[in-house]
């Protein structure tokens, strides 16, 4: 089995993660994303050694300066660096690796076989995931092969990182290890690919704002 992930973290996402500046909620899917793509954790090791000759060779003329000087210097050196994304080759798995990697799996305690899932309705499971941070919410998300999430925008940002299976949003795939991050501007209806049922971690700031009404009366009970 070849893992070949092709939407990775944006840079400001990664960087955050990188100066601690993400509370547990987004830092669970970074560090789960990374353990899945060697060219993310390229990107964040570039990150964190450029950082530290920065703040080697500049002094700190303010705290808003500094950073946003720091910011604009490490853009121009990921874009002289290519992103780190474009020579990475795909990774050969092997077939009884966990579908939960670390430090996910960690949090709910085993692999998916030992998960006990809570119904969503329409076939869909999901389980709400614990964290120490009331920014966040943070759930295991299964839908079933073929089927659609529905349609919805959001209140705030939103990262869906696919463990098992795959979805489509428009014409754009997500299979094992891709991340998507949405945000206010975005209204969409992801769909499970017909082959297997689709796993994925999904992390929000604010509830999902349906389309459907039927959907929105059963919000607040189902919690999403």
């Amino acid at each position: 089995m070849t893992l070949h992930v092709q939407h990775h973290l944006s840079d400001e996402l990664l960087l955050d993660y990188a100066t601690g500046n993400l509370a547990e909620g987004w830092s669970i899917a970074v560090a789960t994303h990374l353990a899945l793509c060697p060219a993310c954790r390229d990107r964040l090791s570039f990150m964190e050694h450029t950082g530290g000759q920065l703040l080697e060779a500049t002094e700190v003329k303010s705290e808003e300066t500094s950073s946003a000087d720091s910011w604009a210097s490490m853009k121009a050196k990921l874009g002289k660096n290519g992103g780190a994304t474009s020579s990475v080759k795909p990774v050969a798995m092997p077939a009884d690796i966990p579908v939960l990697p670390e430090p996910l799996r960690s949090y709910l305690g085993g692999d998916v076989e030992a998960l006990k899932w809570k119904a969503l309705g329409r076939g869909a499971y999901h389980i709400p995931i614990k964290t120490g941070d009331s920014e966040s919410q943070v759930r295991l998300l299964k839908i079933p092969a073929g089927k659609p999430v529905p349609e919805h925008s959001h209140g705030g940002r939103e990262l869906t990182l696919v463990l098992k299976g795959a979805f489509t949003d428009g014409a754009t795939v997500f299979k094992r290890g891709d991340i998507e991050e949405a945000d206010e501007t975005l209204t969409h209806q992801p769909v499970a690919t017909p082959d297997e049922d689709c796993i994925c971690l999904a992390v929000t700031d604010a509830p999902l704002k349906f389309k459907s009404l039927l959907v929105r009366l059963v919000q607040p009970v189902l919690g999403i």
